[in-house]
């Protein structure tokens, strides 16, 4: 990414990762104008040039994008699949809002592709938030002075195929192994959740503070589209795993974002987590 690039839209929606990207563009002298989704997007990203739409004012978004010269868009952040039913499109949207549907009734991978082919179809080309980071994706092996142990490293790889196969059925990115046992498989619910829904099973199941045991394993879905929906770890993950008894987290090496790596670490060593990155 330069200052030579073209203006970039940032369609932002929940968490870190568009302020992230946000920053990232200042740092590089790329000019930004973020289309900041109504109920999902941070407000301090207010702080950049940008606009307040919903996620079913498709022609106002355009309109913004083509107003503001922006030849490339990013979608970046948390969004929640929607009540159909209760979103407001403007005349563009509602036009676009039965195609959308019925994509949406295939699975979210279908529904995201279908979000892209409208913005493609526009001009605009797609930037994945991991190439907007300049390469803050999961490097191959241990992140941080803690490394897994063998068996732990095992419960990991399970965790990692559980979540490979959950996505090849469009469910989730990330599961949770202890001791080869299969303690949890996200689904809607988000990651931190599921950590959530981990630390409130009995303790014999899982680790605890100063005997910690089995991990986090997230993968991308085999049938996503990476430009879009790589998964996402950050500090609040690792303080979550670490809350509910793990030993570590991991993905596939360069195909999850780091949000915070120095933070991330510095959490991990201080909670005496492992983080993996598992090459393939």
């Amino acid at each position: 990414m330069s200052a030579g690039a073209p203006r970039l839209g940032l369609i932002a929606g929940g968490g870190d990762l568009p302020l992230r990207i946000a920053a990232r563009c200042d740092d590089e002298g790329r000019s930004l104008f973020v289309i900041r989704l109504k109920g999902f997007a941070d407000p301090h990203l207010a702080r950049w040039p940008g606009v307040d739409l919903g996620m079913a004012e498709i022609g106002g978004i355009l309109a913004a994008l083509k107003r503001e010269g922006c030849g490339a868009v990013c979608f970046a952040g948390i969004v929640a699949r929607p009540d159909f039913r209760s979103l407001k499109p403007d005349l563009k949207g509602a036009t676009l809002l039965p195609g959308i549907v019925a994509a949406a009734t295939k699975g979210d991978d279908a529904l995201l592709r279908k979000i892209l082919s409208i913005f493609e179809a526009e001009g605009y080309a797609i930037e994945g938030a991991d190439d907007l980071l300049g390469g803050e994706t999961l490097p191959a092996g241990a992140l941080g002075r803690v490394t897994p142990t063998p068996e732990q490293l095992a419960d990991l790889k399970k965790a990692l195929h559980v979540a490979e196969k959950a996505g090849e059925l469009d469910i989730g990115q990330g599961a949770v192994v202890v001791d080869g046992l299969v303690l949890a498989v996200e689904a809607q619910e988000g990651t931190d959740a599921m950590l959530q829904r981990t630390a409130g099973l009995p303790a014999d199941l899982r680790g605890a503070a100063g005997a910690r045991k089995g991990a986090l394993g997230k993968a991308p879905k085999p049938i996503q589209d990476l430009r879009v929906d790589m998964p996402v770890m950050g500090v609040r993950t690792v303080e979550l795993a670490a809350a509910a008894g793990l030993a570590g987290v991991g993905g596939v090496a360069g195909q999850l974002i780091l949000i915070d790596r120095e933070g991330m670490v510095a959490a991990a060593d201080r909670l005496g987590l492992f983080v993996w990155g598992e090459d393939r």
